[in-house]
């Protein structure tokens, strides 16, 4: 006896066993009436039927109710034709209801994603077309100005052409910072891996941008003295343009007479890792996850005044996810922040 019948089966099962007694039922009328009744012949007859009537009812059912799945999926587009070839045909609607249930509930999650990404386009879009018109229209009034007469003037022409040539640069290093952040995006920027000494790259971006932190009265520092070299595997120009991008951030939002300290520790047995702190700004911690999309400004108002594409701690977070490693802020509002990030140690 069978001890449970599948789900798949039980309306195959439950079929058969209404044809079979029947059929054998109305066979042993008919014998009876003609006088040549068999319990044997019964007996033979009820086991053919039901295994005919079970795997042709079985077979039958499920093909129609397949085709029929199928047309649906196939029409709406709700499953790959690939995954329904591969699986088993089946009568448990209970399993069909479950798998609509599911492919639904994903195709909600697509439109879901889908909407966040056109609001997400459409707030780049506009972001660009801002930061792009800004130094446009700034150069423009500029050189209007000195179309108009402004030109004979010597100390103005000066002047205005030199506020309209920080409008080109401008431009240009927001061109630019776009191009690296879509060749990031696209793996069409080659990392050029390899040993170097991390401490002997932080020192020369200090240099660097002494001269930005001293108009501000900020202090470039190491945390302490480091006398050895720390050798890191990476791509040495991309990890300086990482700290150039993360510390030119600390000058920008640092308070006057503020400091930026970069240490560097080691984090694991094949890891260390580089922390930037500053006694800055600070930021909220609403604003803390939108820090590394691109344009975002948490002082919308007055951000621009301070330059800058907006892309800078986008492109930081590109490129040190492209070597495979995390980056982390922490910040409090009015106290400051601390960027750090991660890299292998040199094999």
């Amino acid at each position: 006896m069978i001890r449970k019948l599948k789900n798949t089966y039980k309306f195959a099962a439950i079929s058969t066993l209404y044809i079979t007694l029947f059929s054998t039922f109305l066979l042993g009328t008919l014998m009876y009436f003609f006088a040549v009744f068999s319990w044997e012949i019964c007996l033979y007859f009820a086991l053919i039927m039901s295994l005919f009537c079970f795997f042709s009812v079985q077979y039958r059912v499920e093909r129609y109710i397949y085709s029929k799945v199928k047309k649906i999926y196939s029409d709406v587009s709700l499953l790959e034709s690939s995954s329904f070839s591969t699986q088993s045909v089946t009568t448990d609607m209970a399993s069909l209801t479950q798998e609509v249930r599911e492919f639904a509930t994903s195709k909600k999650l697509e439109i879901e994603t889908l909407k966040v990404r056109e609001e997400y386009r459409r707030e780049f879009l506009g972001n660009v077309s801002h930061e792009l018109k800004t130094p446009l229209f700034t150069v423009q009034g500029y050189l209007s100005t000195l179309l108009d007469g402004a030109m004979n003037d010597k100390s103005i022409r000066k002047k205005y052409i030199s506020r309209a040539e920080k409008g080109v640069e401008r431009l240009i290093l927001i061109v630019q910072d776009l191009d690296m952040i879509a060749k990031l995006e696209t793996g069409n920027l080659n990392l050029q891996i390899e040993n170097f000494n991390i401490i002997e790259v932080i020192e020369n971006v200090f240099d660097l941008l002494e001269m930005s932190a001293s108009e501000k009265d900020i202090i470039l520092l190491f945390d302490r003295k480091y006398t050895k070299p720390i050798m890191v595997y990476g791509d040495s120009e991309k990890i300086h343009r990482a700290l150039v991008n993360l510390i030119v951030n600390t000058i920008k939002y640092g308070k006057h007479n503020g400091s930026t300290e970069v240490s560097v520790e080691e984090l694991t047995t094949d890891k260390i890792i580089v922390r930037i702190s500053d006694n800055g700004e600070g930021v909220s911690s609403e604003n803390i996850g939108r820090l590394f999309e691109r344009f975002y400004r948490v002082d919308k108002s007055g951000s621009r005044d301070v330059g800058g594409s907006g892309l800078g701690l986008s492109i930081v977070k590109h490129i040190i996810e492209g070597h495979g490693e995390k980056i982390y802020i922490e910040s409090l509002l009015g106290k400051g922040s601390e960027f750090s990030f991660t890299l292998k140690k040199a094999k």
